[in-house]
């Protein structure tokens, strides 16, 4: 059976608050087995790949530049694309599903590529009003909870 992929999304420079959220939702989504799928390099993407990995599970860095040297501690397979911001739409496109946490201009780009192409997706730290119409969500665990009803509702 294919395993799920979601894709974490959020700023290479996330605030504190940001960065432990995006580390808490990397251990949730590996402890229930999902590969997590990210830009492979700071920030949001790092903090996430760490709590994936403290709980088992596989990350996977689709890279802006033609090497791997750049991919952060934590990423398994690190994914040399050399398209640099292009490649955002790559680590959206692979998804089941996406999680937002936090915003930047890279970012915002991801989340309405993910919304065009009609990719499941939820946010954290979504600043209000904002112009994406994103379902935000409260917690970590909130997060994963509603992704995974989704993933469940589509087995269906």
């Amino acid at each position: 059976m294919r395993k799920v992929i979601v894709s974490i999304i959020g700023p290479s420079q996330p605030s504190k608050e940001v960065a432990e959220t995006a580390y808490q939702v990397g251990k949730l989504v590996g402890a229930r087995g999902w590969v997590l799928l990210s830009g492979g390099r700071t920030g949001v993407a790092e903090w996430a790949s760490r709590g994936a990995k403290e709980s088992g599970g596989l990350t996977v860095g689709v890279l802006p530049e033609a090497t791997p040297e750049s991919a952060n501690p934590y990423i398994d397979i690190a994914i040399p694309s050399g398209m640099h911001e292009a490649r955002n739409f790559i680590v959206v496109n692979a998804a089941d599903a996406v999680i937002a946490i936090g915003t930047s201009f890279g970012t915002i780009s991801e989340m309405a590529m993910a919304l065009r192409i009609g990719k499941f997706m939820v946010g954290l730290h979504i600043p209000k009003p904002f112009i994406l119409p994103v379902r935000e969500v409260d917690s970590p665990e909130e997060a994963v909870s509603i992704v995974a009803e989704y993933l469940e509702g589509r087995k269906r």
